[in-house]
């Protein structure tokens, strides 16, 4: 089993495109799926999570909190210079108000869950990263509407209701979380704890292969249904994924922090709440219709981001032998 985990881990960046391309196809193919997969893809989610939380030393997280600069910086970027650009971005499509709504949605959202699983593949700190998530999920439910209401106008906040907020928070974080510090606890003293720890560490990438394969089939049907007018909005994730880059990389170098926590800096302003949002998105009126499948579109341009993001991360913030390592 070792032998193929390796080649997995080895191989991993070719294997999510891959996944990514079959979600495409099936759904392209087979778009009577479309529901199953999307209902399949909380569960899915849920159990990638369960498997991250699972190889992170939960004793660690509580150390992570000490040190208020990481956590800082996260908030700072995600807070401060995310709806900077959100609102230079949004202004491309500030004619149609789906659209607009859309696109704020999803971009002033920082992404509380498989942001953990990217950033612990490409070498960063992700048991700070996850110390962070409670903080991350409070701010932004507290601060979106504001956000909306100076971007979009005080009619839109109207529309919002931040209950899948919380239902999100309770099936992707908390559930999983307490299961893994459940199973964490039972393997200090019990064979089959240890057990479920090394299969769900063989499984983290066919996991993600899995999740990547649900979600960008469960949404490409209806995002190919109107890919005219949302063509306007891919060009505008794209830049937002490249801008957050840079960004990450400078913050991390201004604060000074080690490597590990300048990529999951990166990581954290870069990725989105899309699937935490869509919900939000689905439940605002007829008119605005468009703005979900801007939402889903936002999620399958970050997927492909995040596989160039795994590659390309660790040749900006190089490990240093000055202790970073």
């Amino acid at each position: 089993m070792s032998a193929m985990v390796e080649w997995w881990e080895r191989h991993q960046v070719a294997l999510y495109v891959a996944a990514i391309g079959a979600g495409i196809a099936v759904g392209l193919i087979f778009p009577a799926v479309a529901p199953v997969l999307s209902g399949a893809t909380n569960p899915v989610l849920a159990l990638l999570l369960f498997a991250t939380f699972l190889g992170v030393p939960l004793i660690e997280v509580g150390r992570a909190i000490r040190d208020f600069r990481f956590p800082g910086t996260v908030l700072v970027v995600n807070f401060v210079a995310v709806p900077l650009i959100a609102f230079g971005l949004s202004r491309f499509v500030a004619d149609d108000q789906g659209l607009l709504i859309g696109v704020l949605l999803v971009l002033l959202t920082p992404c509380v869950d498989y942001v953990i699983v990217f950033t612990g593949l490409a070498g960063g700190a992700r048991a700070r990263l996850l110390a962070a998530t409670p903080l991350l999920m409070l701010l932004q439910i507290v601060l979106l509407p504001g956000y909306l209401w100076l971007f979009a106008g005080s009619d839109t906040v109207a529309h919002i209701d931040l209950e899948p907020f919380l239902e999100a928070f309770l099936i992707l974080i908390v559930i999983p979380l307490t299961a893994a510090a459940i199973v964490q606890a039972l393997a200090r003293r019990r064979r089959a704890g240890r057990v479920i720890e090394q299969v769900f560490a063989a499984a983290m990438v066919p996991l993600m292969m899995v999740t990547l394969a649900v979600v960008v089939g469960s949404q490409i049907a209806g995002v190919g249904s109107q890919v005219v007018t949302l063509l306007r909005v891919v060009p505008l994730y794209a830049v937002f994924l490249a801008i957050m880059l840079f960004v990450g990389v400078a913050a991390g170098r201004v604060v000074r922090l080690p490597v590990p926590e300048t990529r999951a800096v990166i990581f954290s302003g870069a990725t989105r709440n899309s699937l935490v949002v869509l919900p939000l998105a689905l439940a605002l009126p007829a008119p605005l219709a468009i703005a979900p499948l801007a939402v889903v579109t936002q999620t399958l341009i970050e997927l492909v981001g995040m596989v160039v993001f795994l590659w390309l991360v660790p040749l900006l913030t190089p490990l240093r032998v000055d202790g970073a390592r």
